[in-house]
């Protein structure tokens, strides 16, 4: 049995703590494991128009505004200023395909830990952090703020949302689906947005594509898929059984049924791997299997230079 079934808010605040040592926005090119070895770089932080003003000796000459130059007959360039805060939209998953789990945690509760420590990172750098948390049945969207509260809230409805899912299955007509969410994001990231994907994809189509592209062409988006080792070798057994929405199956205990789920699983990866590819989308794989935070911090490690400040 997992250790850890659900989370508490407790422990998704102790882990601030450990919101340290990798950045969602690195220097270098992240490279997804699952994704071979296509790099895809985040932009970070961009640059805003300050003032317009007359060049100065010692202004780089690039800044010149030629036009501006032009209008008012005397050289003048554009200021600029790094952007100090962006965004960042957290998309957690805590449906019921979540609530599987074969050793540290389940996928649920591992999603809630990345929530967690990427809420803390952004919110250390500066950022506004918002979100759009759901289940089968409900949709919770936070708008981004910078605070500490605003955090603090995001994560008690990741907390009410997880915790939820060890109650008695509910009869859900209409389930809500990843792209119900996304089409939300959509709406809400118009420009310059971090939305930050943490699911494991369940249901995911050629409309995910759709929206994902949307989302990425003004914003920077990572995928963050959330998988459990069983379910990426699964070995049946006797009486061993499996359950999917309000059915139960038991599985057969033949070899080439585990060789056909293995090579299933892999083709299925294999696809998104390559769309993701395709949209130049960092695609992060966490397993359920191992410390969150380890994971993070092996992938997103900041590296800098030697004799470097803090």
């Amino acid at each position: 049995m997992p250790a850890s079934i659900t989370t508490t808010l407790d422990e998704l605040i102790r882990l601030k703590a450990d919101a340290r040592g990798f950045s969602f926005l690195p220097r270098q090119p992240v490279t997804s494991l699952l994704a071979g070895q296509h790099a895809s770089r985040l932009r970070g932080r961009g640059l805003i128009f300050e003032e317009l003003r007359q060049y100065a000796q010692g202004d780089d000459v690039r800044t010149i505004d030629w036009k501006a130059t032009a209008r008012l007959r005397q050289t003048h360039v554009r200021v600029y200023n790094e952007e100090r805060e962006r965004p960042v939209l957290m998309i957690v998953d805590q449906r019921s395909s979540m609530f599987f789990g074969s050793q540290r945690a389940m996928k649920s509760v591992v999603a809630a830990e990345l929530a967690a420590l990427g809420a803390w990172r952004a919110l250390a750098s500066g950022d506004r952090v918002g979100g759009l948390v759901f289940s089968d049945s409900e949709v919770v969207e936070l708008s981004p703020q910078r605070s500490q509260s605003g955090v603090l809230r995001l994560l008690h409805e990741i907390v009410r949302l997880n915790q939820k899912l060890t109650d008695q299955p509910e009869t859900v007509e209409h389930r809500i689906s990843l792209n119900q969410i996304l089409e939300a994001a959509v709406r809400r990231a118009k420009h310059d947005y971090l939305v930050v994907i943490i699911s494991d994809f369940e249901g995911a189509d050629a409309e995910t594509q759709r929206l994902v592209t949307l989302l990425a062409a003004h914003n920077d988006v990572l995928a963050v898929a959330v998988y459990d080792p069983l379910g990426a070798a699964l070995r049946g057994g006797h009486g061993m059984i499996a359950s999917c929405r309000d059915a139960t199956y038991e599985l057969p205990a033949e070899a080439s049924f585990s060789a056909a789920f293995q090579q299933t699983f892999v083709k299925r990866l294999d696809e998104w791997m390559a769309v993701f590819r395709g949209l130049r989308v960092p695609v992060i794989p966490i397993s359920t299997g191992t410390k969150t935070v380890d994971q993070l911090r092996e992938i997103f490690g900041t590296r800098r230079p030697h004799g470097a400040g803090k």
